[in-house]
């Protein structure tokens, strides 16, 4: 069990959040994960209304405030059915894509402009409004989307339609592929060589179920987005 080294360990993509069903690979299994990956994610997400960051969520600088007095509970849950389907979404600046081989989030940091990316077309599952207590709302465990789209630019686009702004304020996510936050989870008491070898042991058994689970995914037209993804 303690054949691995800390070199050996990988994992796919990055995203800010207070939880994360962060799936990690040793050896050579981080050679697997973008394919391993490839799969559905779902998030549960807190937003605020009335403001706006650079970042889009609680870590970046006021930019904008607004009020919100204005917005009702069925007003939010009327605006989460324009962005349920295939949209058009426009990224963060602050994010993983890349400008020129350097991500637009350290092009940022350094202070150097930075230009959006062009909006694309993503794809969301299900959508809906778990709670809502102004000025801060929670989407619920049922948003469903894929690859390449942002949580962030979700909230942010919400507010906008909803003639304020908003701004993510806790993100977390719950599934990614087949693993489950609640399910798979290595708490971190148990981050060793040995308890991590272990939980791989059981978590192969899921992967070799996975073919049949993409097969089924990809009957459906246009896998761009399965869970709402966030990376920064």
């Amino acid at each position: 069990m303690n054949d691995f080294t800390w070199e050996e360990f990988g994992f796919k993509g990055t995203l800010v959040a207070t939880s994360v069903a962060r799936v990690v690979g040793i050896g050579k299994g981080t050679k697997m994960l973008g394919t391993m990956l490839a799969g559905s994610k779902k998030y549960t997400a807190i937003g605020m209304l009335g403001k706006a960051t650079d970042t889009l969520d609680a870590t970046g600088k006021v930019t904008e405030e607004k009020p919100y007095d204005q917005v009702t509970k069925g007003d939010l849950e009327n605006v989460l059915q324009k962005f349920t389907g295939d949209i058009m979404q426009v990224p963060p600046l602050y994010s993983a894509l890349k400008k020129d081989g350097e991500r637009l989030s350290t092009l940022m940091k350094r202070g150097e402009a930075v230009e959006a990316k062009p909006a694309r077309p993503v794809r969301v599952y299900s959508l809906s409004l778990q709670q809502f207590q102004p000025p801060l709302f929670t989407l619920g465990k049922d948003v469903e989307c894929g690859g390449g789209f942002y949580v962030r630019s979700l909230v942010n686009d919400i507010g906008k339609e909803l003639s304020t702004c908003a701004t993510v304020q806790e993100l977390t996510r719950t599934k990614q592929g087949p693993f489950t936050l609640e399910e798979h989870a290595l708490q971190e008491d148990k981050w060793t060589i040995d308890e991590i070898a272990r939980s791989l042991e059981h978590c192969t058994a899921l992967l070799l179920g996975e073919p049949a689970r993409k097969k089924l995914k990809t009957e459906h037209a246009g896998e761009t987005a399965v869970i709402c993804e966030d990376k920064r």
